[in-house]
């Protein structure tokens, strides 16, 4: 392991940008969704910057009403399965981790520590994946179900998927794969271990039919906010990706989520805790202004409204647009993605907003800037240094146009203040993120009882 005190940097590769609007605005092409060009680029232009992580974020669906909206944002509605785009993506670079969402709620455990461990052989030890549990209905019927089942459900199968994944990802030992060409023994049975795992969700007796990986296991990513997220986050997170808005905010999910983690014998530097930023770079704060609400005017009142009713989980397009929302219309508990949910009801309640002024103003929560290279660099040295976050999952409203700047001049200056590396301390994700190679539980056990 290479330990590191600086901050970590990974980007969100999402088509043309995180903004609704993206696809429009952004000065080139807009039809690169299927293109592996496009994305290849991304790539080692965040591998220019040093970044740790190149990052796709997906759902196992497709949005099939509201076609309206969803055919002016067209977010999830055609883009890459991300295995196989990463697996891509490991060709064209040399240190970026590479890393991708999965959800627990619909593959198998076997599936998932295939996948990533055959990632992880083909990156060089790059791989990372981020659990999900699903958040949206679309989802579910994709696979039989009417509605996803309930939060609470999710999360308790997650935690035994996720036990099960890394006992299938120990099926070998390191040493096991000996390759003896004079005994003719291509591996050593004593160091391959089957698993018979009888749980509450899983049936599972056999192993994984490929070495243990580079990494030892592949970085585990997570983002779940409520506390059965937390929970699950502190007892297998590697790396939590957070969308507070308010430092104070971020500090005390900071503290909450590390402080949990002894609990399950862990240390809090085993854990990274990414907030996401999303900024938008001017040579002054006024130009960088005027980027953003140019982007805002693009953003058709169907979409607006669609994000809200998402999120909030309640439909609010019969109101008004240029009323405050009514109190009573507010759910009183969210079943998707609390995060979301609670920030949307704080800004109804704190700041009495129009409907028009709520889906202008929501960022699904994370922290946004607009400004110069060294304002940039300013806010995310203060959160740094206050003990909000370990660095910062970047998502751009616009790619690539976003980004360039981004990579040119607030890299430079986070570098010239001793925050961020200006080369890569090693070969694998765990290295760029100084977090231990997990070892065996089978050479662990063998340890102990040696």
């Amino acid at each position: 392991m290479v330990s590191s005190s600086k901050m970590a940097l990974a980007l969100l590769a999402q088509g043309n940008g995180l903004h609704p609007a993206g696809w429009i605005k952004t000065g080139g092409r807009a039809d690169i969704a299927n293109d592996v060009g496009y994305f290849a680029d991304m790539a080692r232009l965040a591998e220019q910057g040093r970044f740790d992580l190149f990052f796709v974020a997906d759902t196992p669906a497709a949005r099939t009403d509201n076609l309206d909206a969803w055919s002016r944002h067209p977010m999830y509605m055609n883009t890459f399965e991300p295995i196989v785009l990463l697996t891509a993506m490991a060709a064209v670079t040399n240190h970026i981790g590479l890393g991708g969402t999965a959800s627990a709620s619909f593959y198998e455990p076997y599936n998932i520590a295939r996948l990533y461990a055959s990632l992880d052989h083909a990156s060089g030890g790059r791989a990372a994946w981020n659990v999900v549990t699903s958040s949206n209905d679309y989802a579910a019927r994709n696979f039989g179900l009417q509605a996803l089942p309930p939060h609470a459900r999710r999360y308790d199968r997650a935690r035994e998927f996720v036990q099960v994944v890394k006992a299938l990802w120990d099926s070998y030992d390191d040493d096991a794969i000996i390759c003896d060409k004079q005994s003719g023994v291509y591996f050593d049975p004593a160091r391959f271990h089957v698993i018979d795992h009888q749980g509450e969700f899983f049936k599972v007796n056999g192993a994984l039919n490929i070495a243990r990986t580079p990494q030892g296991h592949p970085v585990i990513i997570q983002a779940g906010s409520s506390s059965a997220g937390r929970e699950l986050a502190a007892e297998t997170a590697e790396v939590v990706f957070t969308s507070d808005d308010n430092l104070d905010a971020a500090k005390a999910f900071y503290t909450d989520l590390k402080g949990r983690m002894a609990r399950f014998g862990r240390r809090p530097d085993q854990l990274k805790i990414l907030a996401g930023l999303s900024p938008v770079i001017g040579e002054s704060a006024q130009e960088a202004e005027d980027k953003y609400q140019a982007l805002q005017e693009l953003l058709h009142p169907a979409v607006g409204l669609t994000r809200l009713a998402q999120d909030l989980e309640a439909d609010l397009s019969d109101l008004p647009l240029d009323e405050p929302i009514p109190l009573d219309r507010i759910p009183k508990s969210a079943n998707l993605t609390k995060l979301y949910f609670d920030q949307i009801t704080r800004l109804i309640r704190e700041e009495n907003l129009t409907l028009r002024q709520l889906y202008q103003r929501y960022e699904r929560g994370n922290k946004a800037i607009r400004g110069t290279p060294a304002q940039v660099a300013d806010l995310m040295e203060e959160w740094f240094t206050a003990g909000a976050c370990d660095g910062y999952m970047l998502i751009f409203p616009v790619l690539p146009d976003d980004m360039r700047p981004f990579v040119e001049k607030v890299v430079p200056e986070l570098q010239r203040r001793g925050l961020f590396r200006k080369e890569y301390e090693g070969r694998t994700l765990r290295d760029h993120l100084g977090l231990d190679r997990p070892a065996s539980r089978y050479a662990t056990t063998l340890a102990q009882a040696g």
